[in-house]
């Protein structure tokens, strides 16, 4: 996937020297843009094996479509993505159930509190406002709530998506303030390129293009030999989505209704650090 590799390489080249809240140290841009076409293929990265990833990759969207923000919803299906973030010392920390995030993306994007009490469904409301009046331009959904940024340990860093409708199509554009370019990018363009599948078809519109901005744009330190030898592989060809085609609720997807085809990726590379 060149689009990824070109990425990499910019930051490699072009990235300054930075502090971050771990403690690591990264070099990082600000400011940078992607697009990929879907009809090309599903954008899933092939100069690493993510096969591992795609059942937590999966289960991690089903979840925040849910509104949980509670680890054992994704543990019940053996994926642990938020652990270390949900752990009995953090949840104390911050006043929170033990296993609970607080307010992230599946309350945010399900639930969102309003001034009078009440709550915002704004995924039910934007597939609502596609199906009446595709030609909006408040096609917008929002995880970054100022009132909740310090409520929780990890602030959303894919925070807020907008829907595109045209000539048939429908295409996602998605910024993210802080991007972990070695670790996260990756798993977020294929999430949300997947969301913008399962949004298609449930309005009708044929998923055409995901868009992603990304605003601090870092790799760590400790990451740049894993980015010097992901450089070195050629891409291989993207492989395709299937969709459970009678599903035509969001909220009906499960699992097994997806279907990764003709991923032929190159070999994982194992030990990459995450930054905690």
């Amino acid at each position: 996937m060149k689009q990824y590799l070109d990425l990499v390489q910019h930051v490699l080249t072009h990235g300054v020297r930075k502090g971050d809240p771990q403690g690591v140290g990264n070099i990082a841009v600000f400011g940078y843009q992607m697009r990929f076409n879907l009809q090309e293929g599903f954008p899933l990265i092939t100069t690493r094996s993510l096969k591992g990833s795609w059942k937590a990759l999966v289960h991690e969207l089903l979840w925040f479509l849910s509104g949980s923000s509670n680890v054992d919803d994704l543990n019940k299906h053996g994926v642990h993505l938020w652990d270390q973030w949900a752990t009995p010392d953090i949840c104390r920390q911050l006043g929170l159930p033990i296993g609970d995030l607080g307010p992230i993306y599946g309350p945010q994007w399900r639930s969102w509190r309003t001034r009078d009490g009440g709550v915002i469904d704004q995924i039910a409301g934007v597939i609502a406002e596609i199906r009446q009046f595709p030609d909006s331009r408040r096609l917008v959904v929002s995880a970054w709530n100022p009132e909740d940024a310090n409520r929780v340990f990890v602030a959303p860093c894919h925070c807020l998506f907008k829907f595109f409708v045209a000539d048939g199509k429908i295409s996602l554009h998605l910024f993210q303030r802080s991007a972990d370019v070695i670790i996260g990018i990756p798993f977020n363009i294929a999430s949300y390129s997947l969301l913008l599948h399962m949004v298609g078809q449930v309005t009708g519109y044929k998923p055409y293009e995901f868009v992603h901005t990304l605003s601090d744009t870092h790799i760590y330190l400790d990451q740049i030999p894993f980015a010097e030898e992901q450089m070195k592989r050629e891409p291989r060809a993207l492989p395709q989505v299937l969709l459970n085609p009678d599903i035509r609720d969001i909220n009906k997807f499960a699992f097994d209704d997806f279907t990764l085809l003709d991923y032929d990726p190159l070999p994982a590379i194992r030990g990459i650090p995450v930054a905690l």
